[in-house]
């Protein structure tokens, strides 16, 4: 069975909708960064264009690298602009990673919003765990589609839910995961603040829908609950040390 649930088809047609971003001020994963700050190296799978790439390297460290198999250098060029970074600080690797070979180990490494868009959960967090340094962290973080986020995709949608792992999600599967791994230390837990969100896509519905789903999140946000309905990010932390 193809691991994969998306293409490079799918992504080059999702970026070519891209509204380029300025580096968030915070992210749902600032509490985990103090501990972070002695690394020396970074390396995000699955980041294209860069956006957590550039806050790691405000926040944390200059060495910081991009891996994706879809990458637009035109692109991640210009993110570095609007966001006052040098030209070529953000490292670039246009590689499958199922087929990436690494020479380097990193102290960081990182994904948002990646390993749910494969079948073999078990597989692709591994595959993470195998660039770490000695004395790595593992910040690995995806959408919990299976609370009001995930209600909400399924309303305005589904094409898009259905290129995602709900499986990946649930907390007692990462879980047995983790403790397969040997990592030395390590935390699964739900994000406390509610958020909810559509992908931008070309067409009038879709402007619509995310303007009312925008509305609809501001208003959630008022309730701060952290659960499993709510929360809109699932993140595992880990240390290899």
């Amino acid at each position: 069975m193809q691991n994969k649930l998306t293409d490079r088809a799918l992504w080059a047609e999702y970026w070519s909708n891209y509204k380029y971003e300025k580096v968030p001020s915070k992210t749902v994963y600032d509490k985990y960064l103090p501990p972070l700050k002695s690394c020396n190296s970074f390396v995000e799978i699955g980041g294209f264009p860069g956006i957590n790439s550039a806050y790691f390297y405000k926040k944390v460290c200059k060495d910081v690298t991009l891996l994706d198999f879809y990458v637009d250098n035109t692109i991640v060029s210009k993110f570095e602009e609007i966001n006052k970074i040098p030209k070529n600080s953000i490292k670039c690797i246009e590689s499958d990673f199922f087929l990436f070979e690494s020479t380097k180990n990193y102290d960081i490494v990182f994904s948002l919003g990646f390993i749910e868009h494969f079948e073999d959960t078990k597989d692709i967090i591994k595959r993470h765990i195998k660039l770490l340094s000695d004395n790595g962290n593992l910040l690995i973080i995806l959408p919990n589609l299976r609370g009001l986020n995930g209600f909400i995709q399924w309303l305005f949608d589904r094409k898009n839910l259905r290129i995602h792992n709900l499986e990946s999600m649930k907390i007692k599967n990462l879980e047995v995961i983790m403790k397969e791994t040997g990592m030395k230390s390590w935390s699964i837990d739900y994000t406390r603040k509610p958020i909810v969100w559509l992908e931008p896509k070309p067409g009038l519905m879709n402007a619509i829908g995310r303007k009312l789903v925008k509305c609809f999140s501001y208003f959630i946000k008022l309730f701060p609950i952290k659960c499993r309905l709510l929360s809109p990010y699932i993140i595992i932390s880990a240390k290899n040390f």
